[in-house]
């Protein structure tokens, strides 16, 4: 296991992405511990993006859990259809949100909070957790964000 992620900072956003899954994959392979691994993933993806807030909600006796994260504190509990996150879990499919505030019933818990990217992880064709990632700024994340972290999420799904 590496102890140290290797990112060309000057990288675009698809190159860091290209150079960042293998090294997850590698990261998470072989461990068998789910709050380890997902800890790991998202202090991968905040060294290499640094984006505001990143973290896992993991589906729990009909709720979505606040799991690991990287940020400020976050919203624990998130109700099925409410907000970004409880509409991924809802819808199944991943959501880009450009601007929060134009996003009806967005759950605000964060007031820094611009722009979202939320992608759902499956076992037995059933969203188990969401990948939430946050960003300070508007508009931040586009169809290349969507592609890798639905690649990551794959791997994700492997280990639940």
């Amino acid at each position: 296991m590496s102890e140290s992620l290797l990112i060309d900072v000057n990288a675009s956003k698809e190159e860091k992405y290209k150079a960042l899954i293998p090294q997850i994959n590698a990261l998470v392979d072989g461990e068998e511990d789910v709050v380890a691994n997902l800890a790991n993933i998202t202090a991968a993806l905040k060294e290499a993006f640094g984006y505001f807030w990143i973290g896992f909600y993991i589906v729990k006796n009909g709720e979505l859990v606040l799991g690991p994260f990287q940020g400020p504190i976050a919203c624990t509990r998130i109700q099925k259809g409410k907000g970004v996150c409880g509409s991924v879990w809802a819808e199944g499919k991943t959501l880009v949100i450009p601007d929060v505030e134009a996003f009806p019933g967005h759950i605000a818990c964060s007031s820094a909070s611009k722009s979202e990217i939320v992608v759902p992880a499956f076992k037995d064709q059933e969203v188990a957790m969401v990948l939430d990632i946050d960003s300070d700024e508007l508009n931040t994340f586009d169809e290349i964000d969507q592609k890798y972290l639905e690649e990551l999420m794959k791997s994700v799904s492997k280990f639940l």
